[in-house]
């Protein structure tokens, strides 16, 4: 545990400059896809939709937004400890997802540009944004004497490929649920400003909205194949995305309680509130949503939190690699147990809820 008392030091590539974060299943991904498959896809069926939000795009409601003001312009040493810790970590992850999109948008803006003028504008505009979003965040890193090295992360990363109706499911819910953190965040501080630690909170109620116009975006691609969305597969495949999206999620914000408790939230109230509102919006596009208010998905949940409690444990202890791996194997295999069970729990019919038939 860190010494409340004592300046947190943080491993650097060089001076000034944070060592990455060590991957593991639960830090932000790095994707790729097949650009060809993309470039095929037959967006008429809802083109006129796309259009429109291309339009909302181009407007570029934030241009103006992400300028630091003179509530930056002090020294932030008053952050010290724990707190100081979790706060960077917290700045690192959001400025890593953020460049993870910003990569993966710009590569698709670039590969579709002759073949899908319209997604690849999209794309563009988008990776726009996150970039935007990164480098806000990594300025917010220098406030404490810390900054990512972008271009070292770019090449250092390894990276996940997924077929486009993956990306498609997956940004979709990851766009959506950045949306609920940080509208949820802000709504807090906005009744509670003697929590906001830090101004860069001021600037969630803007930033959301991009978050929740690129998700309107990947919402009308999906609809325009309607393949992805009206099969017993993209069924199943909902599912998992809901549930890998939200469990990541809560194993993360229930690890990192003490930041959100320097806010003054409750990590695991405040995980409960964006799951639902999260769960609640993937069921306007989605074929089904998870039954997130069954008794036991939070318990399921919660055993998993105990058992990376302990598998951290067994990490920093001195025992011998091959005894730590003798004592991981039986909680990993109590989460990919606790998951499973969480997966087979009858999900919710979205179509049914909502009255109307695809």
């Amino acid at each position: 545990m860190v010494d409340s008392l004592k300046k947190p030091t943080f491993e650097e590539i060089r001076p000034g400059v944070k060592t990455p974060a060590k991957e593991t299943i639960l830090t932000p991904r790095f994707y790729t896809t097949d650009f060809e498959e993309m470039a095929k896809m037959d967006i008429s069926p809802n083109e006129d939709e796309l259009l429109a939000i291309l339009e909302e795009f181009r407007i570029d409601y934030n241009r103006h937004h992400f300028v630091r003001d003179e509530q930056f312009d002090k020294s932030w040493d008053n952050i010290q400890g724990e707190t100081r810790q979790v706060f960077v970590e917290f700045l690192e992850r959001s400025c890593t997802a953020e460049f993870s999109g910003f990569l993966l948008y710009k590569e698709l803006g670039r590969r579709l540009k002759d073949k899908s003028p319209v997604l690849a504008e999209c794309f563009n505009l988008m990776s726009r944004d996150e970039a935007r979003h990164a480098g806000f965040l990594n300025k917010a890193l220098s406030d404490f004497n810390l900054s990512l090295d972008l271009g070292f992360l770019t090449k250092s990363r390894k990276y996940t490929f997924f077929k486009p109706k993956f990306i498609f499911y997956a940004t979709y819910l990851s766009e959506k649920i950045g949306y609920w953190r940080y509208i949820t965040i802000y709504r807090h501080l906005e009744q509670h400003p003697e929590d906001r630690i830090y101004p860069i909170f001021r600037f969630f109620e803007n930033w959301c909205q991009d978050e929740n116009r690129h998700g309107d975006f990947f919402d009308a691609i999906m609809k325009a194949q309607p393949q992805h969305l009206n099969d017993w597969r993209a069924k199943l495949w909902c599912r998992f995305f809901l549930l890998s999206v939200f469990a990541t999620m809560y194993l993360n914000d229930i690890q990192r309680s003490k930041f959100y408790a320097s806010l003054g939230l409750d990590a695991r109230e405040y995980d409960i509130h964006v799951i639902e509102k999260t769960n609640e919006t993937a069921g306007r596009v989605f074929p089904v949503t998870l039954d997130v208010n069954h008794p036991e998905f939070y318990d399921r949940l919660d055993a998993c939190v105990k058992n990376n409690e302990k598998l951290t444990e067994i990490v920093n202890s001195d025992r011998s690699k091959f005894v730590q791996l003798l004592q991981k194997l039986p909680l990993y295999a109590s989460n990919a147990w606790q998951l499973l069970k969480l997966y087979f729990i009858k999900p919710l019919d979205a179509v049914e809820a909502q009255g109307q038939a695809r």
